[in-house]
């Protein structure tokens, strides 16, 4: 069974930094679409950066210059680094992983990790 997890969340104060990780188990083809989304408390899940087989990047503005997303050389675990964090940054992060399985693509979310930036 395919299981996408992530991990590194924690509570850090404004300016600290965090390491995110998501890992995929039980399949090696998930990297086709590699991306973290976050969700805080009432509100909807946002995209928060991706990044593509070919190694193409993309952040969303509030996180720009801040965050650097990358993988590992066999693609399968992402990685999101996360620097100057604010308090607006707390949410639960989610990565998502578009994987090909028996002949189709696949979209898997993890369970979340919860990052937590105190003032």
């Amino acid at each position: 069974q395919v299981q996408v997890v992530e991990s590194g969340g924690g509570s850090v104060q404004t300016g600290g930094s965090l390491r995110l990780s998501c890992a995929v188990s039980g399949n090696s083809y998930c990297m086709y679409d590699m991306s973290w989304y976050r969700q805080a408390p009432g509100k909807e899940r946002d995209f928060v950066s991706s990044i593509d087989i070919g190694g193409s990047t993309s952040y969303a503005d509030s996180v720009k210059g801040r965050f650097t997303i990358s993988h590992d050389n066999a693609k399968i675990t992402v990685y999101l680094q996360m620097n100057s964090l604010k308090p607006e940054d707390t949410a639960m992060y989610f990565c998502k992983r578009k994987c090909w399985m028996s002949g189709t693509y696949v979209t898997l979310w993890g369970q979340g990790t919860q990052v937590t930036v105190s003032s």
